[in-house]
């Protein structure tokens, strides 16, 4: 399922305390909150890059990349969410099962390898996502 913006919400705005935590134009709208299916993800293209958004079953989101580093086929958004017993949530890439940290986007069987991972929240009932991906 991948996402698609229309400009109703591209005129949605920041203001107030929410304005000063990130300007408006550090974070790009996504979909609705309630359009992501818990426990499952979506492909967006933020800035041209391709983003996977995650909606846990406790509502927590989490969004990496979209391109699994072990194959270069855009499939993250398809892969499997679970947590592991230590409570590390991971997603495991649907194409070689390689399993990432959602938090780190560091792939749990290879650590040199990661995703890169974005700052995502939800805002006015939007998932909003920043479009350059924090440092790991």
């Amino acid at each position: 399922m991948t996402m698609t913006m229309t400009a109703e919400y591209e005129t949605e705005s920041l203001s107030g305390r929410d304005a000063a935590d990130a300007p408006e134009a550090a974070w790009i709208p996504i979909c609705k909150f309630a359009d992501l299916e818990p426990g499952r993800g979506v492909a967006a293209l933020v800035e041209g890059e391709q983003v996977a958004v995650f909606r846990l079953r406790d509502g927590a989101l989490h969004a990496v990349g979209n391109i699994d580093p072990f194959s270069g086929a855009a499939v993250i958004s398809r892969g499997i969410t679970g947590m592991r017993a230590d409570g590390t949530v991971t997603v495991a890439s649907p194409m070689y099962k390689d399993v990432f940290d959602l938090a780190t986007g560091t792939a749990l069987e290879a650590p040199e390898v990661a995703l890169p991972v974005h700052a995502v929240r939800r805002h006015r009932g939007l998932v909003w996502v920043a479009p350059v991906a924090m440092a790991a």
